[in-house]
């Protein structure tokens, strides 16, 4: 794929689907309510805890073990919000890209990362991390050995489990990128695509400049 989104894959398995992001309006008091929408669907749907039987859940723990990743001490983000909201605790707004972010997780149960405009460039490659590798997470210092990983010519920028401090989001952040790690056969970029659009819509504070669904070229 060329472009913005031109991506190489060494792992099997994983669709990305990538979109741009715009704030158009500071006014969250929408995206507020479809949050607290949100949380209470999924425990409406999940109960109080997240079945591993799930087939996303399954699908995207069977992706993290063969990059080297064990996903039950390294959960997938989406893993870890869901946990949470089932918990009983409603997320506190970050920022509007984050927290659309975090809503597209939850609504799909596939990770998905936000990062601010200009912090990356092409070309990206989504790969394992190498022995010794780590980098300054949004957590702190973070080792990515075994972990399945996006990085651009800099090095490595982001994981389905924490991001790395160079992209995030800040108050400021007007444009931002987002990626949804996909686990192929089971939630598809189209279906992504929708559910994102559907989100950023009904915010009310945000719109969708750009979006790409191609899978990545693997080598």
């Amino acid at each position: 794929m060329n472009g913005a989104f031109d991506v190489s894959c060494e792992l099997v398995g994983w669709e990305l689907s990538w979109a741009e992001l715009e704030l158009t309006s500071n006014d969250t008091s929408a995206l507020a309510e479809l949050s607290l929408e949100i949380f209470a669907q999924a425990r409406a749907e999940h109960g109080e805890a997240l079945s591993p039987e799930l087939p996303e859940v399954a699908a995207m723990r069977r992706l993290f073990r063969a990059a080297g990743c064990d996903p039950t001490r390294y959960r997938p983000s989406s893993e870890a919000l869901l946990r949470r909201v089932l918990k009983g605790e409603d997320l506190a707004p970050i920022h509007p890209f984050v927290d659309l972010n975090n809503l597209l997780s939850i609504s799909l149960i596939v990770p998905c990362c936000v990062m601010a405009e200009g912090t990356i460039r092409p070309p990206y490659t989504l790969r394992a991390g190498t022995s010794g590798e780590e980098y300054l997470s949004l957590r702190g210092p973070f080792s990515l050995e075994g972990k399945p990983l996006l990085a651009d010519p800099e090095g490595p920028f982001g994981t389905p489990i924490t991001d790395s401090e160079r992209v995030r989001v800040h108050p400021d952040t007007r444009r931002a990128i987002l990626v949804a790690y996909l686990p192929t056969g089971e939630v598809s970029a189209e279906a992504c695509e929708r559910k994102l659009a559907e989100l950023v819509v009904r915010s009310g504070c945000v719109k969708m400049r750009r979006v790409s669904q191609e899978m990545p070229q693997e080598i």
